[in-house]
């Protein structure tokens, strides 16, 4: 999922215009939306939950605030829903930051944690820095439940209840999101620069990131599709530009080779720091167009087009170019894929031996 998005920078996309109509003209696949699988994803709050095994140490479950702070998804939703209003790209930033969480030491909100002077948070991480956005939206909403019930919601629970409603405000699917995490009192400079995947991850190596954190090649297929909402910088995806322009193409396939010209054409005038849209056909709706795009070879990211390369099926135990193609034909199995693997994402936990942890007032700073 790194590989996801960048800074909110406002940026014409004239040099696109000619791949955007293009994508526009595309329908959105979403044929057979019972699906194969008889798959029935709520589209809305609450929804779906899943049965994967939960983390090592964590106790989770979905009724953890109904007494304690019964507005507290009411509050987070209504702030989540302001926001995206205001600016749709929030959704995507929303879903990333809780990506970032739960991937270094698991969901324990260390991502929101600032840099004091005797203490190094993950922002500053290569994955992070002047990438991750959204905090204010996070400060927001911890703001409001803190009025509402102090010191009762957990920011890493705030961060996994905001995902879901990015997604729901997006047109996505919903799920009963599991709470009862803690807020860690440490973060990781470390863990963030080296498990976050790269978005010039191949696809070995995307599917080991994900196993070391207990996640399958299915989790991975699934939880890429957040890709269908959101932007990336030129810097991002400038591997896949290698050689455009020249007389050989770069290497492109005859499929994919305008849309790689109109990207170039927008970064060589920018110097790397315009942005794109991850799914140029339907960028600001959640749907299953990320791997129609892949399938025509129009993924953005090098480590997205690689999920669906030749050699895609043998880097991992399942069958990874088969999922891709599973999930542009059945709108409905992504949906009920992507819930439970954010469930199953939603459940890494912290180490054994972690120190134990807190409900923070101001998801910035330890208490």
């Amino acid at each position: 999922m790194d590989q996801l998005l960048a800074l909110a920078v406002a940026v014409p996309l004239f040099a696109l215009a000619s791949a955007l109509a293009a994508a526009s003209a595309t329908p959105v696949n979403k044929s057979c939306l019972n699906g194969s699988t008889g798959a029935a994803v709520s589209i809305g709050y609450g929804g779906a939950s899943a049965s994967a095994g939960a983390g090592a140490g964590v106790s989770l479950g979905t009724d953890a605030y109904w007494l304690a702070c019964p507005l507290a998804e009411e509050i987070v939703r209504d702030v989540v829903e302001r926001a995206v209003a205001a600016d749709p790209r929030m959704a995507a930033s929303l879903l990333r930051l809780h990506f970032h969480d739960c991937f270094v030491n698991g969901c324990d909100g260390s991502v929101l944690l600032d840099d004091k002077p005797l203490f190094i948070g993950e922002k500053t991480a290569g994955p992070n820095a002047n990438s991750l956005r959204g905090f204010e939206v996070i400060d927001a909403i911890k703001a409001e439940l803190e009025n509402a019930c102090p010191e009762t919601v957990s920011c890493a629970d705030v961060l996994a209840i905001a995902a879901r409603d990015s997604v729901v405000a997006s047109g996505g699917p919903s799920w009963q999101v599991e709470v009862g995490r803690k807020d860690s009192r440490t973060a990781s400079l470390q863990g963030a620069n080296t498990n976050l995947p790269a978005p010039t991850s191949g696809v070995a190596t995307l599917v080991q990131k994900f196993r070391n954190v207990g996640l399958s090649a299915k989790d991975l297929v699934a939880l890429s599709g957040a890709h269908t909402i959101g932007k990336a910088r030129c810097t991002t995806f400038s591997a896949r530009l290698a050689g455009v322009g020249a007389s050989a193409g770069g290497g492109a396939t005859p499929g994919d080779l305008s849309f790689l010209e109109s990207l170039h054409q927008l970064c060589a005038v920018s110097a790397g720091s315009a942005l794109a849209h991850l799914d140029l056909a339907t960028p600001a709706t959640f749907d299953n167009q990320y791997y129609v795009n892949l399938l025509s070879g129009e993924g953005l990211l090098p480590s997205d087009q690689a999920l669906a390369s030749a050699g895609a099926a043998a880097a991992g135990a399942e069958d990874v170019a088969g999922l891709i193609a599973a999930y542009a034909f059945d709108a409905l199995l992504f949906f009920d894929d992507f819930a439970s693997s954010m469930l199953r994402m939603g459940r890494l936990a912290p180490g054994a031996g972690t120190a134990s942890g807190e409900v923070r007032r101001n998801c910035r700073v330890v208490n």
